[in-house]
C-alpha cells in the first residue's frame, strides 16, 4: 500500500440556535488544528440555504485558514459550477493558491440543494451538464490556454488567466461524486480526481469498485488517465478510547441533526439506526482499531485509493472532537502512512539484541572503574545495572 493522505470535508452541518459567526470560526480553528496534527487536506463545502450549511463562499474561509496554517492543502468542496461564471471560479481558485503559497485545491460539483437552485432561477435538469460544460472551460483556463466559448449560460471571448497557478504542476482538481455516474464521468472524461461522497451511503462502500470502473471506462474513452491517488472517499469519524464511549458521544447530536435538518428540510427519511451505519461501514464511530478496520476494508474491496477525508460534523462537543482527531492523527494515519514501520523494526532488534548487551555492559562498567583506578563500591551489582 502506497502512503495514504488524509483530510477533513467540512459540508458544514451546523444547528440551528446558536451562533452562526461563532460556528464560522469554528471551522477556521478546526482546519488550523488539522493542521497541527498532520492533516494533508481540508475542503469547505458551499450552500446558500438550510440555515444549517452556511458557509457561501468557501475560499473565505479558506483563505483565513491559510493565514494560520502551514502546509495543510486547502480547497472548497465544492464550488456549485452552474451557479457561476466559469471564468471567475478559475480566476478565483488561481488567487487562493497564490494567497497560500500553492496550497490551493479545486473541488467542483453541480449543487447538492434544489432550494439553492431554486431561488437563482435554475432548473435542477440543467446542473449536471452545465457543469459539465463549464468544467472544460475551468480546465483549460487553468492550463494556461486562451478560452473562447459560447453558451446558453455564459459565454468567455479569447479569455486566459493574469496569473498562472503557484506550482508549475498546477491545482488539483476532484469531481464530487455521490450516487449517479455523473460524477465519476466528469472526472474520467477530463482526467480529475474524484470526492467520493456517496461511500458515506448504506451500501456506499459497496459501489466505490463500480464507480472507480465507470471513471476509468470514460477516461479511457476521452484519452484521459485517472489515478487512484486522487480517489478520496468520505466518511464520518469519531473516535474514543472505547466504542460505547463514541457512541454516547455522538447519539443524542446525531438525532436532532436528522429532525432538524434531514428531514424537514431536505425531506431525507433515512431511518437507518447508527448501529446499522457502523455495521454497514457508511460511518466510523468507535476506537482508533475500529477506523483502522473499516479503512482497510474499504481499501482492499474497492482496489485502492490515495487520500481518506473524514467528514466533518458536529455530533459530539468541540473538546471531543477535538480529542477524536487526535486520535485518528496518532493511531489511524501513522498506520497507512508506513511510518510505524522503523519504530517498530528498532524496537524489535533491541529485543532480539539485548541479551546479548548484558555481558559487554557489564565489562565496559567494571572496566570504566579500573580505568579511573577505582574499586568497585560495595553493595554494587554490575549485572543488575542497564
Amino acid at each position: 500500500m502506497n502512503r495514504m493522505s488524509f483530510g477533513l470535508f467540512v459540508p458544514p452541518h451546523h444547528r440551528l440556535g446558536e451562533n452562526p459567526t461563532l460556528a464560522m470560526r469554528r471551522v477556521i480553528e478546526l482546519i488550523e488544528y488539522c493542521d497541527q496534527l498532520g492533516f494533508d487536506e481540508a475542503w469547505v463545502g458551499e450552500h446558500h440555504s438550510t440555515g444549517h450549511e452556511i458557509i457561501a463562499d468557501p475560499t473565505l474561509i479558506l483563505a483565513a485558514a491559510a493565514e494560520r496554517t502551514k502546509r495543510i492543502k486547502l480547497g472548497p468542496g465544492v464550488v456549485s459550477l452552474p451557479y457561476h461564471h466559469p471564468f471567475m471560479v478559475a480566476d478565483r481558485i488561481v488567487q487562493l493558491d497564490h494567497m497560500s503559497m500553492g496550497r490551493a485545491m479545486l473541488g467542483v460539483g453541480p449543487g447538492a440543494l434544489i432550494s439553492d437552485a431554486d431561488m437563482m432561477g435554475i432548473h435542477p435538469s440543467t446542473q449536471r451538464p452545465r457543469m459539465n460544460e463549464a468544467l472544460g472551460v475551468i480546465v483549460e483556463l487553468l492550463k494556461g490556454n486562451v478560452v473562447t466559448h459560447k453558451s446558453d449560460w455564459f459565454e468567455v471571448r479569447e479569455a486566459q488567466l493574469q496569473l498562472a497557478p503557484y506550482r508549475p504542476e498546477g491545482i488539483p482538481i476532484a469531481v464530487a461524486s455521490t450516487t449517479s455516474p455523473s460524477g465519476v464521468t466528469s472526472a474520467g472524461q477530463y482526467g480529475l480526481g474524484v470526492l467520493a461522497l456517496g461511500a458515506g451511503l448504506i451500501g456506499g462502500k459497496k459501489n466505490l469498485a463500480e464507480q472507480w470502473r465507470i471513471a476509468e471506462e470514460t477516461a479511457a474513452k476521452y484519452d484521459q488517465v485517472v489515478d487512484r491517488r486522487e480517489w478520496r472517499p468520505v466518511l464520518r469519524v469519531h473516535l474514543a478510547e472505547d466504542r460505547d464511549e463514541a457512541i454516547r458521544d455522538v447519539v443524542k447530536a446525531r438525532q436532532i441533526e436528522r429532525d432538524q435538518y434531514f428531514k424537514p428540510l431536505l425531506g431525507l427519511s433515512n431511518d437507518f439506526t447508527l448501529e446499522q451505519e457502523i455495521e454497514d461501514g457508511t460511518l466510523i464511530i468507535g476506537t482508533p482499531d475500529d477506523a483502522i478496520r473499516v479503512i482497510s476494508d474499504m481499501y482492499e474491496s474497492s482496489g485502492g485509493f490515495g487520500c481518506f477525508l473524514i467528514l466533518a460534523h458536529e455530533w459530539a462537543s468541540t473538546p471531543k472532537t477535538m480529542h477524536s482527531l487526535e486520535l485518528f492523527a496518532r493511531y489511524v494515519m501513522p498506520h497507512f502512512q508506513n511510518s510505524l514501520d522503523a519504530p517498530r523494526a528498532s524496537a524489535d532488534f533491541l529485543i532480539r539484541k539485548r541479551p546479548g548487551y548484558k555481558d559487554i555492559a557489564t565489562q565496559a562498567i567494571a572496566q570504566a572503574y579500573t580505568d579511573s583506578g577505582r574499586d568497585l563500591p560495595d553493595g554494587l551489582d554490575i549485572h543488575k545495572v542497564r
